[in-house]
C-alpha cells in the first residue's frame, strides 16, 4: 500500500527528461515563424548581441532574423528543428529583448523549468501620476523592493516602460504576477512580501506540508482613513406639490400696485433720479465712515496701580531674646591681657625645649 500524499508530491531533486532526436526523428511537418517589433533605443544593444542570440538559438536549429530598417526581429523553424516547443522559447527570447532584458538573463529562457511572463500594467490605472507612484513603489527605494521580491520568487523582474517582465520558475511567476496586480491596486507589495517570507519558512517543514497555511498567514485589514469629502452645496430636495407654484408679477403687474404706472413720464423720470441720489448718498456716507476710523483713536487699558509691598512684619520677640543669650555665652572681641601672657609664655618653654 502507497500513501497517496506521496503520490501527489514531486520528490526532491526530480528533472523533466530532456527532449532529444530520438523522441521526434522525423522531424516538423511545417515552417513556423514569429516577429516582433522593438524600439529604436534597442537597436545599438541587440546589433551588439545578436550573433550570441543566433548561436544560443543555432543549438536548437532555429534561424533568427534582424531587420534594422523595419525594426523589428523574426524567428523560424527549420528542416532540422526536432522539438516543437523550441519556436514558443524563441519567440519568447525575442519578446524579452524587446522589453530592455539583457541577453546574459534571456538565454535561460531555453531551459525547461524556466519561463516568463510579461505583465502590462499601463492600463490598469487612470490618472498618469499614480500610475507613475505605484510603479516606483514596485521598485522601493533604490530598488529594494524588487530585490527582495526576486530573491523570494527566484525569478527575474525587470519593470520597463507599461510593462513588467518576469523571468523564472512557473510557481514563481503566479506569485510575481499577483504581486505586480496588487501594487497597481494600491495594495503596498510588503504585505506580500511578508506573506512569502512566511510560506518561505512553513514549506521547509515537512509535517504542514498536508495542511492548510490559512491559520499562519497575516490578515490585513484596509483603512480608509481619508473621509469623503462633503459639498460645499448641499441639494435638499424640496417636498412634492401637485400644485404648479404661483405665477410670478411682472413688472406691469408691479407698477399698477404701487401706482407708478398712471404717473407721467416726468414724474417717472424725477422718482428714479431720487432714488440714485439717495442710493449715492448712503453710499457716500459708508465711505466716508470708513475713512473716519482710521482717525479713531484706540482705547487705552486703565493703569493699575502696583500694590507696595507691606513692610510692617510681625515681630518675635521671643526669638531675639534667644539670640541675645547665646550671644553672651560666645566670647567676642580680643582676649584680655592676662590671658595673652599666659600664651606667650607656653610657647617660649615649648620652643627651649
Amino acid at each position: 500500500a502507497v500513501d497517496e500524499s506521496e503520490l501527489l508530491t514531486v520528490p526532491d531533486g526530480w528533472k523533466e527528461p530532456a527532449f532529444t532526436r530520438e523522441d521526434n526523428p522525423k522531424g516538423l511537418l511545417e515552417e513556423s515563424s514569429f516577429a516582433t517589433l522593438f524600439p529604436k533605443y534597442r537597436e545599438a544593444y541587440l546589433k551588439e548581441c545578436w550573433p550570441l542570440v543566433q548561436k544560443a538559438l543555432g543549438e536548437l536549429y532555429v534561424n533568427a532574423a534582424l531587420d534594422l530598417i523595419e525594426g523589428s526581429m523574426t524567428v523560424t523553424t527549420t528542416k532540422k528543428t526536432f522539438d516543437p516547443y523550441a519556436i514558443i522559447r524563441a519567440r519568447d527570447l525575442i519578446k524579452l529583448l524587446a522589453r530592455s532584458v539583457p541577453f546574459e538573463q534571456v538565454f535561460r529562457i531555453l531551459q525547461d523549468d524556466v519561463a516568463c511572463d510579461i505583465i502590462k500594467i499601463g492600463s490598469l490605472v487612470r490618472k498618469r501620476e499614480t500610475f507613475i507612484k505605484r510603479r516606483a513603489r514596485l521598485l522601493g527605494p533604490k530598488g529594494s523592493t524588487l530585490k527582495a521580491l526576486e530573491l523570494l520568487t527566484n525569478c527575474y523582474i525587470m519593470v520597463q516602460g507599461n510593462t513588467v517582465s518576469a523571468l523564472g520558475p512557473f510557481s514563481g511567476l503566479k506569485e510575481v504576477r499577483k504581486v505586480v496586480l496588487d501594487t497597481m491596486k494600491n495594495i503596498h507589495p510588503i504585505y506580500n512580501i511578508k506573506t512569502l517570507m512566511i510560506k518561505r519558512e512553513l514549506a521547509k517543514d515537512p509535517e504542514l506540508r498536508t495542511q492548510s497555511w490559512e491559520r499562519f498567514l497575516p490578515k490585513f485589514k484596509r483603512k480608509n482613513l481619508k473621509k469623503r469629502k462633503e459639498p460645499k452645496k448641499k441639494n435638499t430636495k424640496k417636498e412634492y406639490t401637485p400644485f404648479p407654484p404661483p405665477q410670478p408679477e411682472s413688472q406691469i403687474d408691479k407698477e399698477l400696485a404701487s401706482g407708478e404706472y398712471f404717473l407721467k413720464e416726468r414724474e417717472k423720470k424725477r422718482k428714479k433720479m431720487e432714488e440714485i441720489k439717495a442710493k449715492q448718498a448712503d453710499a457716500i456716507k459708508r465711505r466716508q465712515e470708513e475713512r473716519n476710523k482710521a482717525f479713531i483713536p484706540p482705547k487705552e487699558k486703565p493703569v493699575v496701580k502696583t500694590k507696595k509691598a507691606s513692610t510692617e512684619k510681625k515681630i518675635d520677640i521671643e526669638a531675639i531674646k534667644e539670640k541675645v543669650k547665646n550671644a553672651k555665652k560666645k566670647k567676642l572681641g580680643a582676649l584680655p591681657e592676662e590671658e595673652v601672657k599666659l600664651k606667650m609664655a607656653a610657647d617660649e618653654k615649648k620652643k627651649k625645649k
